[in-house]
């Protein structure tokens, strides 16, 4: 198990535009993809939440997600996002680097994701609702953009207690 340390709300890192991959880099992506898999795996152990992760999150400055919904794990590489209306919802949004603090974001509520998989091959999956949300939350990391810079204003934070 390849577990990594999740990057904090402040750390420089998460700030940073990430990398496309070339073809040629396909060896480090799956490395990557792994070590995605792994550390969210701990992560829902111990925090009880956690659908996917962004490579800049574990210090991987790489165009890279990692879904895991309903038993299935997508890894998406370089991916592309297109809006597919203009319809958006409002909603609480958390973040494995910011855990126990909530943020109210806007969010378009239909997206497409064009990505290459793991063979290289191109992909497209529709998204809408919960899921479009979570694709746009991973995609902003990888244009280092976070969560709370999305505020809807100065009052949309909230801390959830542990219990």
């Amino acid at each position: 198990m390849a577990e990594r340390e999740i990057l904090l709300l402040g750390d420089e890192r998460l700030y940073k535009v990430s990398k496309p991959i070339l073809e040629a880099d396909l060896p480090k992506a799956k490395e990557v993809l792994k070590d995605l898999h792994d550390t969210m795996t701990h992560f829902r152990k111990e925090r009880g939440f956690g659908r996917a992760i962004a490579a800049p999150q574990i210090g991987e400055s790489y165009r890279i997600i990692y879904m895991y919904i309903d038993g299935k794990a997508i890894g998406f590489i370089n991916p592309k996002l297109d809006f597919l209306e203009d319809e958006q919802f409002e909603l609480w949004d958390d973040c494995m680097s910011f855990p126990g603090l909530e943020v109210k974001v806007l969010r378009y509520k239909r997206v497409r994701v064009s990505y290459k998989d793991e063979n290289w091959q191109d992909c497209s999956i529709d998204y809408e609702g919960d899921l479009a949300e979570l694709i746009q939350h991973e995609y902003d990391h990888l244009d280092g953009i976070l969560a709370v810079q999305r505020a809807i204003d100065p009052f949309s934070f909230r801390m959830q207690v542990e219990k």
